[in-house]
């Protein structure tokens, strides 16, 4: 279990997160929304340790994520940000076995059972006919592909998304997300799409400002109030043996 008690962090006297509280129940999937700037990419780099916190305490567990040394959390929690860049030429197989390093003593080499799991993640997420290739010649799609199961290959027990389907088409939206979701981690991602973070989200948490203006059950959050509150777009929400659906009218003056 991750989560985060009245969590803030200041930034050149701003406060970009202001106050959240967030505990992510075990095996569920919880989507961050909000506009732009609300807060949603700082605070995930508040629940992975990336950034201090200014005040407020974020728990692994049982455990003050400040606390645990960077080798510890990197062996419960893995993260996957918006852009992957790197300035090598690296293999797919490179890639996804760096997911392998925090299980590793410095400068050892890959065991027999490190290969078996970077094979197995990158099956899980349907890249095993990829690992060969250069990760440079790889579409936005794949690569994502390959960056989750990179953080897959190092056996976290969560998973911290931030915009995992950015620039993507529909398509490969929707089956990122699947395959996401059929890895059976407790997962918390950043997302703009509210239809799909309704269809694949067990909770979302509204941020606002740097607060939280909702959060519960997608039936219970996404409302026509909301969308115009926190959006400033009209809407029209409808209930359908799929989920709930969001219909954007117009932007409101």
């Amino acid at each position: 279990m991750i989560g985060a008690h009245d969590v803030s962090w200041r930034v050149g006297g701003h406060l970009a997160v202001d106050g959240v509280t967030l505990d992510v129940p075990t095996g569920s999937t919880v989507a961050l929304l909000g506009p732009n700037g609300s807060g949603k990419s700082s605070f995930l780099r508040l629940l992975a340790g990336v950034r201090p916190t200014s005040s407020g305490v974020v728990r692994l567990g049982d455990d003050d994520l400040a606390s645990l040394s960077r080798r510890r959390v990197a062996q419960r929690l893995a993260v996957v940000d918006q852009e992957n860049v790197t300035d090598t030429d690296p293999t797919v197989r490179d890639v996804v076995s760096l997911g392998r390093l925090p299980h590793r003593a410095a400068w050892s080499p890959a065991t027999g059972r490190d290969r078996e799991v970077v094979d197995r993640c990158a099956t899980q997420m349907r890249v095993e006919h990829l690992l060969g290739r250069r990760y440079a010649t790889l579409s936005g799609g794949e690569r994502q592909r390959v960056q989750i199961a990179r953080a897959l290959a190092q056996e976290p027990t969560e998973l911290l998304l931030d915009e995992p389907t950015n620039h993507l088409d529909l398509r490969h939206q929707l089956e990122l997300l699947t395959l996401v979701r059929r890895a059976g981690r407790t997962t918390v991602m950043a997302l703009h799409d509210l239809n799909l973070a309704a269809t694949y989200a067990d909770r979302l948490v509204v941020l606002h400002e740097g607060r939280v203006h909702a959060a519960g059950a997608p039936e219970d959050v996404l409302t026509v109030g909301l969308v115009a509150d926190v959006y400033g777009v009209e809407a029209e929400i409808e209930s359908t043996p799929a989920g709930l659906h969001v219909r954007y009218l117009r932007a409101l003056p």
